[in-house]
């Protein structure tokens, strides 16, 4: 059965509107500061924090996930209004931005309040992949985001107006939103299945294997794309995920290296 986007519109009053973008937007940031706060006692960890957490997080993520996006497609805002550039609910963040300005905030944070950055990070992972898979379907109202033409099953129509130029006779394409929203359910259950199997696990090996996991899905997906932010001939998501994979792999063995080294009497 196709999937057809009921449009960007969840409720409009006169000049009012509210957008599902913003309205998942919020529904991912309260989820994944519910789950944070459980993961946080867990690990001892005030969970009280962790709203404050929360704060400093989205105001580093959400403007960075739309510069990172707006730097990428300049050319889509050079000639438009100038306050487009700031219009985040009608779609454009992007995921690694949100990742670098919630890292910078959160290790900023950690150093005010004299937390562990690693401890914070793991905590906040779980949290992290939820709300992307939330957030995901915003692209599926808002008709973009999405993959090549397929006439699969489980295809996505696509509106005339939001067709990529050269390809307007085809009306069904791959719901690339739905395989990364599954993709990251599928890595949260392995995050949550490993913060509590191993909780001796050194710090920062959660959000270590998120990266690994998160990336290795979003690189294969992001082939599928066509509308991805490009690095001259290359798909940026794609170079990035490589980065992040190799990281995580290397954060899992230095991490943990150096709490068996650290543990071996002497």
């Amino acid at each position: 059965m196709p999937f057809t986007s009921p449009g960007p519109i969840l409720v409009e009053i006169g000049p009012f509107a509210v957008r599902w973008y913003s309205l998942l937007i919020l529904t991912a940031i309260i989820l994944g500061s519910l789950l944070t706060q459980r993961l946080a006692k867990v690990r001892g960890i005030d969970p009280e924090m962790i709203s404050d957490l929360v704060v400093w997080t989205v105001i580093g993520a959400i403007p960075m996930a739309r510069l990172y996006y707006v730097v990428f497609e300049w050319q889509r805002f050079a000639n438009g209004p100038w306050w487009k550039v700031f219009a985040v609910w009608e779609g454009g963040i992007a995921i690694h931005g949100a990742i670098l300005g919630g890292l910078t905030a959160g290790w900023l944070f950690a150093r005010k309040y004299n937390q562990s950055f690693r401890q914070l990070i793991d905590v906040a992972a779980p949290a992290l992949i939820l709300g992307q898979a939330i957030g995901r379907w915003g692209n599926f109202f808002n008709s973009e985001a999405f993959g090549a033409p397929t006439d699969l099953p489980w295809k996505l129509l696509i509106p005339p107006f939001a067709r990529p130029s050269g390809l307007s006779e085809f009306a069904y394409y791959h719901p690339t939103f739905l395989y990364e929203s599954l993709w990251n359910l599928g890595v949260l259950a392995i995050l949550l299945f490993v913060f509590f199997r191993f909780p001796k696990l050194a710090p920062g090996s959660i959000a270590s294997l998120y990266a690994v996991l998160y990336s290795l899905g979003r690189f294969w997906i992001e082939g599928l794309r066509l509308d991805s932010l490009m690095v001259g001939p290359l798909r940026a998501a794609q170079l990035v995920s490589l980065s992040l994979i190799s990281l995580g792999l290397f954060g899992l063995w230095w991490f943990n290296r150096r709490q068996v080294q650290s543990s071996q009497p002497l």
